[in-house]
């Protein structure tokens, strides 16, 4: 659903007269003699008192001010008042993304501002139970309205946000100083003028340490866009690099957003923002989400969700829709798209504890020039909202309610995982780099041992065998053809995935730094105009259209002449293998183990533990 563009832009003094007119005259327009919709009135889970007493030792957001606000039935002149404690969710504002840069766990789970879709002229949804809509601005405005109603927000007069942006070189753990010095060094030997960015924070949360810290080294150079990428294709030239853009808003973008009714008639307009919310946790019916972005099942799919509505203005000036969600309703539209949601109970509930830590650990990481925190597409993590919940992982979401895994010194892993990893999972520095993280270390995933299998130290004889005892086999889900695989290229496919890197032909090919696991970490390629290096599990991966995993072998197919004619690449697993083997989770659960000791087997000891 489209519609009108952005009017042209409009000076600030000029918008903020337009929109105290157009204020002043829809809400008058409203004092007509109609009777007012028979609202029940507000509600709130508990009082601001209690939610700022209420929480962890380890709060780290202020908070957030109580504001005045108006109330408008429709037909009902809007009226002045104070917000009280006890009113409704709303009384204190949706926190905005700024404001959950940090995550604010004081009164137990966080909110979380997830995206729905993005870069709409409009958008329609309908709450499912009361609803209460704030329209921000200095006498804040409020419109209540029945359940079942319908609603559209129109974006008009929107300025896109004015961006600066830096060329990132790379991306450490926050304990890898020396990666990063060596780092530094070899691009400042290179003759760039490089600095480091800290992402990330710290919190202490019942005795735990979340720490989600990062550093990324960036070229020290501020750039449009525009600009940056233009330098990325040089980098790329130069030293065959792959690069990313760190970006920074130095204009926030800006808009009027206007509230339609069914019949169409403007009811309100809002500056930049606008929150709706249903106090009485219904939640809302949001028409025609857009999904897929990218990939070959983009589409559009009318679905529900809980918690609030954010409508805010996105960086192209045009409409983002935000979810913001409780914690553990996010896992309950999230954990269904991760792992089959038939599996066994306990693998479910491995699988939530995962995922949760996983969300924490990306917040105030990504999107930080965006008007939310997380999307809901798979570059974050797939989530439908209550369209996506199947009862049986949202009872385990319920069972792990705020568990998350952690060391034996008390800091939260970073709880990844992959689908299949081919009977052995593998250490985290062989795959991403960085120091060794001791609760991510390759471990067998053999559930019946056997003296006479052979080990991923002898790779090839490993692949050849069939019935290794592991458990992502043994795993009534398991699925052959991601355990064991080939893959065959012709010569002249391979010719044409390698031609960037200047080497002609391939004549040989071998993966080197292999872990424990047998994934490489580099891949030698030598042809008859030169040789190279391809380093990085993921990066040789995608060099051939996205190997299943780096746990392979490869060989030449050659004619007579000894030239190469084809490529075959036999491997096991299926992802980088580090971390939880969902499938071999599903395996361990079905003979018998619970979830608490499937997450000590795969984190090396680590433990599970509440946060909140």
């Amino acid at each position: 659903m489209t519609g009108p563009a952005p009017a042209g832009t409009v000076s600030p003094p000029v918008r903020t007269a337009v929109l105290l007119l157009l204020s002043v005259v829809l809400f008058a327009s409203c004092a007509s003699p109609k009777p007012p919709p028979n609202l029940a009135g507000a509600s709130m889970d508990s009082p601001a008192s209690e939610r700022q007493d209420a929480g962890t030792d380890g709060g780290s957001v202020a908070p957030l001010p109580v504001e005045d606000a108006g109330t408008t039935d429709a037909g009902v002149e809007p009226s002045t008042a104070v917000s009280t404690p006890g009113e409704d969710p709303l009384a204190q504002g949706i926190p905005g993304p700024g404001e959950l840069k940090r995550l604010d766990f004081r009164g137990g789970e966080p909110r979380l501002p997830i995206k729905l879709m993005e870069g709409r002229r409009e958008a329609t949804f309908s709450p499912r139970g009361r609803m209460r809509m704030r329209f921000g601005g200095a006498v804040d405005k409020v419109l209540d309205a029945a359940a079942g109603t319908r609603w559209t927000v129109r974006v008009t007069q929107g300025e896109p946000a004015v961006l600066a942006a830096r060329v990132q070189l790379g991306e450490h753990r926050f304990a890898d100083r020396e990666g990063l010095a060596a780092a530094q060094e070899e691009w400042k030997a290179r003759g760039l003028a490089v600095r480091a960015q800290v992402l990330g924070a710290v919190y202490g949360i019942a005795g735990k340490v979340i720490d989600n810290r990062r550093s990324l080294l960036l070229v020290d150079e501020v750039l449009t866009p525009e600009d940056a990428a233009t330098r990325q294709a040089e980098l790329l030239h130069q030293f065959g690099a792959r690069t990313t853009l760190f970006e920074e808003v130095r204009t926030p973008a800006r808009a009027i957003l206007e509230v339609r009714d069914e019949s169409g008639a403007v009811v309100g307009l809002a500056q930049d923002r606008l929150d709706a919310d249903s106090p009485d946790g219904a939640g809302f019916d949001v028409r025609q989400v857009e999904f897929g972005v990218g990939y070959d099942f983009h589409g559009f799919e009318d679905r529900t969700f809980r918690g609030a509505l954010q409508f805010s203005v996105d960086r192209a000036g045009l409409l983002a829709v935000v979810n913001v969600v409780p914690l553990e309703d996010l896992l309950k539209g999230l954990v269904p798209a991760e792992i089959f949601a038939r599996a066994h109970s306990e693998a479910l509930k491995a699988q939530a504890v995962t995922a949760r830590g996983e969300v924490l650990a990306k917040v105030g990481i990504k999107h930080l020039a965006d008007p939310y925190l997380l999307c809901s597409e798979q570059h974050c993590a797939v989530y439908r909202g209550r369209t996506g919940e199947a009862a049986s992982t949202s009872a385990a979401v319920e069972a792990t309610r705020g568990e998350a895994l952690f060391s034996a010194d008390g800091r939260l892993v970073d709880s990844v995982y992959s689908a299949v990893c081919g009977g052995h999972t593998e250490d985290n520095d062989i795959v991403w780099g960085g120091p060794p993280d001791p609760s991510l270390r390759g471990r067998p995933d053999i559930l019946e041992p056997s003296e006479a299998s052979p080990s991923p130290s002898r790779l090839e004889a490993w692949l050849a065998t069939p019935d290794v005892g592991a458990a992502c086999r043994l795993s009534s889900f398991a699925q052959p053809s991601k355990f064991r695989w080939e893959k065959r290229f012709t010569a002249a496919q391979v010719d044409a995935l390698v031609a960037r890197l200047g080497v002609g032909r391939v004549q040989a090919m071998s993966f080197q730094e292999r872990g424990v696991s047998g994934r490489a970490r580099v891949l030698a390629l030598s042809g008859d105009l030169g040789a190279t290096q391809v380093r990085g599990e993921l990066n040789i991966r995608r060099l051939f259209g996205m190997l299943n995993s780096s746990m392979a072998v490869v060989e030449a197919e050659r004619n007579a002449e000894g030239r190469p004619t084809h490529w075959l690449f036999r491997g096991g697993g299926w992802g980088h293998g580090v971390g939880m083997c969902q499938t071999g989770a599903i395996g361990r659960a079905e003979a018998g183990q619970r979830y608490q000791d499937i997450l000590r087997h795969y984190f090396n000891g680590a433990e599970v533990a509440p946060i909140y």
